[in-house]
């Protein structure tokens, strides 16, 4: 959550000497989100007045899960902020490379559909579970059931798109 809230107070600006009421509910707003106040990394005001007898002042805050430290690393550029008021507030979010997958192994119809599971079927049936004596002889047999599980699985399924209209009707 971030933005001008306008309330000035001494928890966020150290040159304000007042603690405003209106703090205290900013910040249960925020804590039922659960999220809290992050300072910037370097600190300056956020607005700027013309009035050289009034203090610059901290109003635009940024409130964020406690746990993103990927995004506690706003910075305020007072030197930007040209012929507005305010002074733009940076935050670098670094964005990792991802794969999406766009395809995928899948049994289009029913008829091989059937056949997976007959299978499968006959493959349990042909299990031998006579000689399990040891934990070992237990996990033997289904890393062995896996395996042919595996094969079974490519022998019927095939490769198709993912696209929103992956089922044909």
């Amino acid at each position: 959550m971030t933005g001008d809230f306008n309330i000035r107070d001494n928890t966020w600006n150290s040159l304000f000497s007042h603690y405003l009421i209106y703090s205290n509910t900013l910040r249960d707003i925020a804590d039922s989100f659960n999220i809290c106040l992050f300072k910037s990394t370097n600190q300056v005001p956020t607005r700027y007045v013309n009035n050289p007898n009034n203090l610059n002042l901290v109003i635009d805050l940024i409130f964020l899960h406690p746990n993103s430290e990927e995004f506690d690393n706003h910075t305020i550029y007072s030197d930007w902020r040209m012929s507005s008021d305010h002074a733009p507030i940076m935050v670098n979010i670094f964005i990792f490379e991802e794969h999406i997958q766009t395809k995928k192994q899948s049994i289009k119809n029913s008829e091989e559909e059937r056949n997976f599971i007959t299978e499968i079927i006959e493959s349990i049936k042909q299990m031998n579970t006579d000689h399990i004596k040891r934990n070992e002889d237990l996990e033997q047999i289904v890393q062995d059931f896996t395996y042919k599980m595996n094969d079974i699985w490519f022998k019927h399924s095939k490769i198709v798109n993912i696209t929103r209209y992956l089922k044909l009707w």
